[in-house]
């Protein structure tokens, strides 16, 4: 990669970023394997204060914002290689929750539901422009699942 200028370097960090470490070009349902990637990293990375959690959260979702709208001027509006988003997303979905087998899986299957029928505002967020219209609908999509878990976690198990 040397003979890489500086912008070609950054740019090719951007698109291995916003795939997931290029997860985003599975065969099938690439969104599915950029939420699972999300689910299995959080899991995986050792059980941080939730203020902490937050923190990464909101640094990957920005650097999330700006890596997806390098990908889209590459691969086009919302691409599907783009799962920088499902990762964030599923992220959100699971902050200030139990780390349980129980609510990972729920809130795996819960987050693809509302990323993939996009409830309001979801739905509309995805005009916004450049990377922030990749980005704001599974953070929402996110937001409802943690809504849903929380109500799920404290009147259900």
């Amino acid at each position: 990669m040397s003979h890489l200028n500086k912008g070609e370097k950054s740019a090719r960090l951007f698109f291995w970023i916003a795939s997931g470490g290029g997860v985003g070009v599975a065969p099938v349902a690439p969104g599915t394997a950029g939420s699972l990637l999300g689910l299995l990293v959080y899991v995986l990375l050792p059980e941080w204060p939730p203020m902490v959690w937050v923190g990464i959260t909101l640094i990957l979702f920005l650097i999330g914002v700006r890596a997806a709208t390098s990908a889209e001027f590459l691969w086009g509006h919302d691409a599907g290689r783009i799962v920088i988003d499902e990762i964030v997303g599923m992220w959100v979905a699971l902050l200030f929750l139990p780390r349980t087998v129980r609510i990972a899986l729920l809130g795996f299957f819960i987050f693809r539901l509302f990323d993939i029928v996009k409830p309001f505002p979801a739905d509309r967020s995805q005009r916004l422009k450049a990377g922030w219209g990749v980005m704001v609908d599974d953070l929402i999509a996110g937001i409802y699942t943690n809504f849903t878990l929380q109500l799920l976690e404290k009147f259900v198990f």
